[in-house]
């Protein structure tokens, strides 16, 4: 069996350029409501349903559809610290969380406000 040799990115606490992680942040502030997801995951649809049927349009990147998206993920898997790392939803630049957050949150009331104060909702 042969292994390759080359490096799949650095899990050193300093960033370097092109950083997965600094990636996903630039992304996640530059619109009210981002969602990272995988276009095949029936989770990432139903969050995406979510937001539309509040009125909200949300920016979608879709991981596997990006040719940097495999590290990406990774990178997302561990800001959560956990096995699944889609969907991934920030509101305001803000990390919410995966679906099981971002449904408390609905449910709980505070996702609504969260939307208003990043200008994603206006109701």
């Amino acid at each position: 069996m042969h292994y390759q040799t080359e490096s799949w990115g650095s899990y050193m606490p300093t960033r370097s350029v092109g950083d997965p992680l600094e990636r996903i942040e630039r992304l996640a502030s530059e619109n009210a409501v981002v969602i990272f997801s995988i276009s095949s995951c029936c989770m990432c649809h139903a969050i995406k349903r979510l937001f539309c049927g509040m009125g909200v349009n949300p920016t979608v990147y879709e991981l596997d559809e990006d040719p940097r998206g495999k590290e990406m993920e990774k990178a997302l898997t561990r800001l959560l610290g956990s096995s699944s790392a889609v969907p991934v939803v920030f509101i305001g630049g803000k990390l919410v969380g995966a679906m099981d957050r971002v449904m408390a949150s609905h449910i709980n009331g505070t996702l609504v406000p969260l939307l208003k104060d990043a200008g994603a909702l206006w109701l």
